[in-house]
């Protein structure tokens, strides 16, 4: 069985609840995906002469695409990642949102910033496009993450090529025809259905200005060094191992249910998910009673059929490397409370998992993600010692604190978790209009906002 890998110069489209291949995509010569390059390059001066209420009438002509062509897109997504449809659903308004918050924004984001204090009289700072910019996206949103990188991308002016992850290279094929029947400019938007090996070959290419990654510390370290050694502006965002911390005022039963919703979507298979429950003793039991009553509810199956909320991992070595994490821990000393075993049944499916430990119990390392339906809880002596774990992890991508008040909350949110973004008694998420990104091995840049527009962009000084 092809496990979403590619074969015979070929990616193959895998669906992870029946383990069947549905399609396949042949893999571009060098020679095919240098004709790509080449367009977009050529295509670029064009793309960047147009006006900028141009560019926004493309992507407002992709909003209304896009929402037309919901139910056929997110049942696409669902069949080659397998996430539960209603996910899918909310994946595509959600890249509808940040289309209509770009095409608003952009006109204000774009314009030239004239009268800045003390800056000598009649100077003023303007944005430029860059080139070709090159995405390097992941698979667990297949969709959302190609928007809110390439959408600001093309309405500043540069080009985009978008490497989708092998196993949902269908939805990256979908992508390029829906800015295509939008109407952009033939080669401004492209996919590359390319190997690791020929992606790396194109981040050296002299005609490639800047790229952006989606993925893997080890993928992130690469690029970096690639990008660095030919003084390519570079965008990481590379996961995380998120804290979620459980103050003694805390609303127990509402952080658990928000603690809850945050790990479990995407199947577990969120990069902001929550990771880490962090919780003192004098409230670990009731807590987890909430957890698990929480966990619980969850029930896997088809994730085409409404009524469960738990679809399969993506592919069965993110399964497989998940269950090894988890007895690991175990070997270690954590204890199951709930799940940790393999179902018997066909398709890349893995329970609702709780684990409770503590350092001494040898929980001693949070740089390994753990990228599924698995929660743990991890407890503490004390609020102090809560602080102290959860910035004791390479990973810095989001968090969150829970307790009703509110003034001690925000407090620990300012200083006291190390990480790109911090929630207060909700579930962490992000929104268009925020910067979204991570610190330390969770990569470096800003995606959505304003933000997110200045990355690829040459911030030019006119005096």
């Amino acid at each position: 069985m092809k496990n979403s890998f590619s074969q015979d110069e070929k990616f193959y489209s895998v669906n992870p609840c029946t383990e069947e291949v549905f399609n396949e995509v042949p893999i571009l010569s060098d020679s095919e995906w240098e004709q790509k390059l080449c367009l977009s390059d050529q295509v670029f001066s064009s793309w960047e002469a147009k006006d900028l209420t141009d560019r926004i009438a493309f992507v407002k002509n992709l909003i209304k695409i896009l929402d037309r062509k919901k139910p056929e897109l997110a049942a696409l997504i669902t069949k080659e990642m397998g996430k539960p449809i209603k996910q899918s659903l909310t994946e595509l308004e959600k890249c509808i949102k940040f289309c209509e918050y770009a095409a608003t924004q952009a006109p204000a984001f774009l314009a030239d910033k004239k009268s800045l204090p003390f800056a000598p009289e009649n100077s003023y700072v303007m944005y430029k496009p860059l080139g070709v910019i090159l995405g390097v996206m992941p698979w667990n949103f297949p969709f959302w993450q190609v928007f809110r990188f390439a959408i600001p991308a093309l309405l500043v002016g540069n080009s985009v090529l978008v490497k989708p992850a092998p196993n949902v290279m269908l939805c990256g094929v979908e992508l390029e025809k829906l800015f295509i029947k939008a109407g952009f400019s033939s080669g401004v938007y492209q996919n590359l259905s390319i190997s690791v090996e020929q992606t790396e070959k194109m981040i050296i290419n002299p005609r490639i200005k800047g790229l952006s990654l989606t993925g893997s510390v080890q993928a992130g370290r690469k690029v970096a060094s690639l990008a660095g050694q030919y003084l390519k502006k570079s965008v990481l965002e590379l996961g995380g191992s998120d804290p979620y911390v459980i103050l003694d005022s805390a609303d127990l039963k509402q952080a658990a249910k928000e603690c809850v919703l945050s790990r479990m979507n995407n199947n577990g298979q969120s990069c902001i998910a929550a990771k880490r429950f962090i919780i003192t003793n004098k409230n670990v039991e009731e807590f987890t009673a909430f957890i698990i009553k929480e966990m619980s509810t969850y029930q896997m199956g088809d994730p085409f059929i409404s009524e469960n909320s738990l679809g399969p991992l993506a592919r069965k070595d993110l399964r497989d490397h998940l269950h090894n994490q988890v007895n690991h821990l175990v070997d270690r000393g954590t204890k199951i409370l709930l799940g940790a075993q393999m179902p018997e049944r066909k398709g890349w499916f893995y329970p609702p998992t709780v684990l409770s430990g503590s350092i001494s119990s040898g929980i001693d390392s949070f740089d390994e993600e753990l990228f599924g339906p698995v929660a743990l809880i991890i407890q503490v002596s004390d609020e102090e010692e809560a602080a102290k774990v959860a910035n004791h992890s390479s990973y810095g991508l989001g968090s969150a604190v829970f307790s009703q008040d509110r003034e001690k909350a925000e407090e620990w949110a300012r200083n006291r978790l190390q990480a790109g973004s911090c929630a207060i008694n909700q579930a962490l998420h992000s929104h268009p209009a925020l910067p979204f990104g991570g610190i330390k091995d969770s990569g470096y840049g800003r995606e959505l906002s304003a933000w997110g527009f200045y990355e690829f962009v040459n911030i030019k000084t006119i005096f």
